[in-house]
């Protein structure tokens, strides 16, 4: 049996060709471009790998410029743009093909005591484990699948996410644009809280983009439809395991310019928020005329 997680975890970890200078393999998910969440996983991977060992993520943002090519290695260059009394910042671009595709600013703050408040997390959330995984409903319609997508979705999967709200891809029905969805690596992970960090990095552009699309009963599976992450920021609260189940508590206050906003917050089963996202992204049609 293959082992998807420690791909995963390997495919993020990245190799060091110098000493602000990473090199990062891709993964096809099925339609030859890189997907959003590994060029960030690896983006914050390499950042965290230059900032002090006492100092954590707290905050990202970051831009995608180009479109990525799965068949290709990305290189991450950091430049440590400042390390401060409190705070450390670092500014990664990442490079495919002599061309930067993605750049992105990090902070990172060392544990400090402080004020604290959160919004809690949504009431009667189904637990997951009554829930059935993205991977279990895409075995039931592996016919449906278009083909180059068909062999990963059915397959194992690193992330196992549980929706609490089912949307068909393949036959997307009108709804509100909001979704309730659970996380969790699929196994063990180590206690380096970095790599929890940039694995949720990596997980929150799933089913994130596609929110927006909801009120309109289109999907990125839709014909004419041209969909893509434009920018993404993620705030890190708390601490967390991402090898415990995570609530992905999404929705889409707008759609507008052929672009699409999506908020999401992300809660420990206890009720803790670890972490918020937000990204814009584009939802264009283009069957539509004029």
């Amino acid at each position: 049996m293959r082992d998807v997680l420690g791909e995963l975890l390997n495919l993020l970890r990245l190799e060091r060709i110098e000493e602000r200078i990473f090199r990062g393999q891709s993964q096809d998910l099925g339609w030859g471009a890189v997907f959003g969440g590994q060029v960030l996983g690896q983006a914050l991977s390499a950042a965290a790998q230059t900032a002090p060992p006492a100092r954590h993520v707290h905050s990202m943002h970051a831009y995608f410029l180009r479109q990525g090519d799965a068949r290709l290695p990305i290189v991450y260059e950091v430049d440590p743009v400042r390390d401060g009394s409190s705070f450390s910042t670092r500014r990664v671009v990442a490079i495919q093909g002599g061309h930067p595709i993605f750049i992105l600013s990090a902070s990172f703050q060392g544990d400090e005591p402080g004020l604290d408040h959160a919004a809690a997390m949504p009431a009667e959330v189904p637990p997951p484990e009554g829930l059935a995984s993205e991977q279990e409903l895409a075995r039931r319609v592996a016919e449906q699948i278009p083909e180059p997508l068909r062999a990963q979705a059915v397959a194992d999967r690193p992330i196992e996410i549980r929706a609490v709200q089912q949307w068909n891809l393949l036959r997307p029905k009108v709804l509100p644009p909001k979704r309730q969805m659970w996380y969790r690596a699929n196994g063990r992970l180590p206690d380096d809280p970095a790599v929890h960090r940039y694995l949720l990095a990596y997980a929150s552009d799933f089913n994130f983009l596609t929110t927006s699309m909801m009120p309109h009963g289109v999907s990125w599976l839709t014909p004419g439809m041209q969909v893509a992450s434009l920018d993404h920021t993620m705030w890190f609260h708390r601490p967390f395991r991402f090898d415990e189940w995570l609530l992905y508590d999404v929705e889409s206050p707008s759609a507008s310019g052929a672009r699409g906003l999506v908020l999401g917050r992300f809660y420990a089963q206890d009720g803790t928020l670890v972490a918020s996202v937000a990204q814009e992204g584009l939802i264009r049609d283009r069957s539509r005329k004029g």
